[in-house]
Formats: C-alpha cells, sequence, structure tokens
C-alpha cells in the first residue's frame, strides 16, 4: 500500500552537515504532518523535528537552530537538513508521515521509514 523510503545519512566529521529525505509512495490520497525522530545506542527515541500540513515546525531543544525540516508536498517527501553536526546527534533517524490512504478519508494513519544511521565523528 504506502511505503517510506529515506536516504542520506552517513558518516561525516564534527561541523559537517547532511541532508535527509523521506519519500512515500502508494495509494496516498493526502499527508497531514511529517516528521522526523531518532534513536541513539541505549535511549529511547525522540522527536527530532515536526512540520504540519500547512508548514509550521517544531524543533527539539537540542537542534534548534541547526536542524531544518521541509516538505515537498508533489513529492511526498519531507527533508532534514542537518547543519553544525555535533557527536551527540549520532543516531538512526526515523521519518514518519500520518497518510490518508485512498478511498479512507478523513483517517490517517502513521507510517515509519525503515530507518537511516547517522554517524558524526568527533
Amino acid at each position: 500500500q504506502v511505503q517510506l523510503v529515506e536516504s542520506g545519512g552517513g558518516l561525516v566529521q564534527a561541523g559537517g552537515s547532511l541532508r535527509l529525505s523521506c519519500a512515500a509512495s502508494g495509494s496516498i490520497f493526502s499527508i497531514n504532518a511529517m516528521a522526523w525522530y531518532r534513536q541513539a545506542p541505549g535511549k529511547q527515541r525522540e522527536l527530532v523535528a515536526t512540520i504540519t500540513g500547512g508548514g509550521g515546525t517544531n524543533y527539539a531543544d537540542s537542534v534548534k537552530g541547526r536542524f531544518t525540516i521541509s516538505r515537498d508536498n508533489a513529492k511526498n517527501t519531507v527533508y532534514l537538513q542537518m547543519n553544525s553536526l555535533k557527536p551527540e546527534d549520532t543516531a538512526v533517524y526515523y521519518c514518519n508521515q500520518q497518510i490518508i490512504v485512498s478511498g479512507n478519508w478523513p483517517r490517517s494513519y502513521d507510517y515509519w521509514g525503515q530507518g537511516t544511521q547517522v554517524t558524526v565523528s568527533s
């Protein structure tokens, strides 16, 4: 039905930048909020950033001023631009999209990407 595919993770030195992408495909009617989460080893998954259908954004305090979330509705894609990366940003990053499947309006369901590893070396 619906699939989310992430890309853009990798290894970068502290102070560097990465851009994550998450594209949804399938029988999609519309998409409400989109978000990025991350999970570091031995820690719980935490919310990094969200963007509403109208483009409003929110960020975790730890990434404010460094990360930018954006979306391309025509491509059903959410992005996370990560600048000034720190070793503590090392984690597996997951995207989340609240998708209304064709024929199921107005009910939306949460879909998750497969996760992409971001490693920041000091």
